[in-house]
């Protein structure tokens, strides 16, 4: 057996158990033994602020489809701070926390601001469409690399992984994990963050 095939076999074990776990949970929160959905009710912790790195860092050029298939990359958010957050349909805390991405995004979004969900599905557009559309999401476009090479480009290892960027498309910094996105702790850290990055203009 070559080197290759171990690496593949490899990797499918691991996307396999992954799925697994994922779908234990799906069940398990179905049965209320689960942990339960986010909300701004408290339920979990929420996040006060994303942790900041001490300067700047750049970000691998990494390459995304949007709703109508055109093909994107990092400058398409170019000028305005951007919430990225990578996420999949399989992955039930990035899941839950999609409505509060959407919150957010009909918040404070517009012409300085952004949050960019990317999506990871390799079911691709229609996947995410479809899933939007179940649970009322309306505010956040359609981003998706279904070679979901964005998690290694951007060393996003686990998801969901939020970055934090520049109008510049520099890394400002990132959080791993779920929380709640619309707590208006979060809506004051962030405009801070928009108000710095603009006035230094």
């Amino acid at each position: 057996m070559t080197r290759n095939s171990v690496l593949i076999i490899g990797g499918t074990i691991i996307v396999v158990l992954f799925a697994v776990m994922q779908f234990n949970l799906i069940i398990d929160r179905d049965n209320g033994e689960g942990p339960s959905a986010l909300s701004s009710s408290g339920d979990q912790a929420a996040l006060e602020k994303i942790p900041l790195h001490s300067k700047p860092r750049p970000v691998n050029p990494i390459s995304f489809v949007n709703e109508e298939g055109e093909t994107l990359d990092i400058s398409a958010w170019r000028g305005k701070v951007v919430l990225l957050n990578i996420w999949a349909t399989w992955c039930v805390p990035c899941r839950e926390e999609m409505p509060t991405l959407d919150r957010l995004q009909k918040q404070i979004g517009g012409k300085y601001f952004e949050v960019a969900a990317l999506s990871i599905d390799q079911g691709g557009v229609e996947k995410v469409r479809k899933f939007y559309n179940q649970i009322n999401i309306d505010q956040l476009k359609i981003y998706v690399d279904q070679s979901m090479s964005a998690t290694t480009r951007l060393g996003a290892f686990g998801i969901p992984a939020t970055l934090l960027l520049s109008p510049d498309g520099l890394e400002l910094g990132r959080f791993v994990g779920p929380t709640t996105w619309d707590t208006p702790e979060m809506i004051s850290f962030l405009e801070s963050i928009i108000t710095q990055q603009f006035e230094e203009r």
